[in-house]
């Protein structure tokens, strides 16, 4: 709300600084009723075809702010570092809004151009071209940029082609189109090392956005020429300027570029965050075992001096081995209360299937440490997850691969329990898994395992109540396996809760939730698809007591 307030008001108070009612009167009057500040646009639809509207600085600086993955300071409370790390959904709101007004923008200036060189090749009202013509005799500076006596669309090509701002524009435009469309989570997902590289062409982006007013094609009347040259007084007797003393010719100049005072800033606070992954990248990172899970998922365990993590936080991982270049987001698997920290790696591209190689998992004999490759690490940052324990009670729903976050989130909390942390409020953990095939995910059952026989032994089998649904099987798939049902424990998991076929009820799951814990907030934590976040936003607030007292479903979702 803050950024989009920034926005609204920039936008308002340059327009007025552009209405000032002299210095752009000819402007106007060549242009439509606009407000354009060098090379970052303003302005409002004026009264001819020439549209010129634009986007407001801001939000240029709000990108590349939001370029960088803000570092989490150790500082801040839980409370401010989930807002910094919550930068990825701003980032993405910011080039949407980028993208709309940069559509918006070039439209308008491809009216504009037009408009201008109909002018300088007397294809409009004779004002215009009167205007247009300023500049043509030695000694008077122009208004109109379109210089050449060009018809369209040859002209308007030419102007693109010709002029700083055309070229720029063109440039900026290109990178932003390719930033754009190599973002698409298909891109995103099957081609990975495409988006990585592409998305840095915003370094050309910003280059050719600080020069792309350098030209200054978008004038006004000097303050020396309105002392001389009064617009309300002269402008009807545009046939007489120069003729009359009180009427010279006007003179005309285009601001100096600012857009640099405006990026300045954030890529200052960029390359501030470079150096500091950079340095943080150059520590030591030892890895102390690697082990190899069914299909194709590897597991890494590492140590890095003064490392400290929360539960369900993420890093960033770089081999230089397989890319000098290329970082990339991994879950923690492991829990804070472990001496190491892991994550998980399914193998499905060709920088895993390279890192894959590079730890010697393709082959058979045992490999040793020092063969390893070396490793950088950047991180850790938070999620929504960190407040797991701020509840009483809590849902933690994993689909497929986001399940990963909850590995963390689950041993921390059995290893709080079985320490009796004092200030451990959760007390019920139920949790659901959603899956097309738990082959690809062995690894957390066997987690799941392992925390189901320590809560036997414990003597509180209650603790955690988990429900694994395979929403990919189909009726006969699912009816091969229910003749086991009534074995001690589940045929495909091992564990004694049997696997559920199909997605879950949610109605009935929230309500009996709701029913079995009145008058508590309880936290709601999903990883997975956007759709399965808005059926359980809608659950979360449609089974919450409208008082202050009751059962409340508190909603957080991760980013997947």
């Amino acid at each position: 709300m803050v950024w989009l307030g920034m926005n609204v008001f920039l936008f308002v108070w340059y327009y007025r600084v552009y209405d000032i009612p002299d210095k752009f009167f000819y402007t106007r009057k060549l242009l439509g009723v606009d407000a354009e500040k060098d090379d970052f646009p303003l302005h409002f639809p004026p009264p001819k075809y020439a549209i010129s509207l634009g986007i407001t600085k801001n939000n240029y600086n709000a990108k590349a702010l939001h370029h960088t993955n803000l570092v989490t300071v150790e500082c801040c409370s839980t409370r401010i570092r989930r807002q910094l790390d919550r930068n990825l959904t701003f980032h993405k709101m910011v080039a949407w809004m980028i993208a709309l007004h940069t559509a918006i923008h070039t439209i308008a200036h491809l009216f504009n151009v037009e408009w201008c060189v109909n002018a300088r090749v007397n294809n409009s009202d004779p004002y215009s071209i009167a205007l247009s013509d300023i500049g043509d005799k030695p000694g008077e500076t122009y208004l109109n940029f379109a210089r050449q006596r060009i018809k369209n669309p040859e002209g308007g090509l030419y102007v693109a082609v010709t002029r700083l701002a055309g070229i720029t524009g063109v440039v900026i435009t290109l990178c932003l189109i390719l930033i754009i469309t190599s973002s698409t989570k298909t891109i995103r997902r099957s081609y990975f090392e495409l988006f990585w590289y592409t998305h840095h062409l915003f370094v050309i982006f910003f280059i050719g956005l600080a020069i792309h007013g350098a030209e200054r094609i978008v004038r006004g009347q000097t303050a020396e020429s309105l002392l001389q040259h009064k617009p309300r007084e002269c402008y009807q007797n545009i046939s007489q300027w120069g003729k009359i003393e009180k009427c010279p010719i006007p003179t005309f100049s285009g601001n100096p570029p600012m857009t640099w005072k405006w990026i300045v800033g954030p890529m200052f606070l960029y390359l501030c965050e470079r150096l500091v992954r950079f340095w943080r990248s150059q520590q030591k990172v030892v890895i102390t075992k690697v082990v190899t899970h069914p299909f194709k998922t590897i597991e890494l365990q590492m140590k890095k001096k003064g490392f400290k993590m929360e539960v369900g936080q993420y890093i960033f991982v770089k081999c230089p081995v397989v890319s000098r270049l290329e970082w990339h987001p991994f879950t923690l698997t492991s829990a804070p209360e472990e001496d190491f920290f892991s994550i998980h790696i399914r193998i499905v591209g060709d920088w895993t299937e390279g890192l894959f190689k590079a730890c010697g998992c393709d082959k058979q004999e045992f490999q040793d440490a020092w063969k390893l490759p070396k490793i950088a690490v950047d991180g850790p940052f938070g999620t929504a997850s960190e407040d797991v324990f701020s509840y009483e009670v809590v849902m933690l729903v994993g689909a497929g691969i986001g399940v990963t976050p909850f590995a963390s989130i689950l041993k921390s909390i059995w290893y709080k329990y079985c320490n009796k942390a004092p200030n451990l409020r959760l007390k019920k953990i139920y949790f659901y898994w959603l899956c097309r095939d738990t082959h690809a995910f062995e690894w957390f059952a066997d987690l799941l395992q392992l925390l189901e026989t320590q809560m036997q032994e414990k003597d509180n089998a209650g603790f955690l109540s988990y429900n694994i649904h395979l929403t990919g099987w189909d009726e006969s798939q699912a009816n091969h396996f229910a003749v086991h049902h009534d074995e001690e424990k589940d045929v495909i998991t091992g564990l004694k809760q049997k696997t559920l076929y199909g997605r879950p009820n949610w109605d009935n799951e929230f309500n009996t939730i709701g029913s079995q814990h009145p008058n508590t907030r309880i936290g709601v934590f999903l990883c997975g698809p956007e759709a399965l976040a808005e059926t359980l936003n809608k659950h979360c607030i449609s089974n919450s007591d409208s008082g202050p007292r009751g059962v409340h479903f508190i909603f957080n979702k991760e980013n997947f």
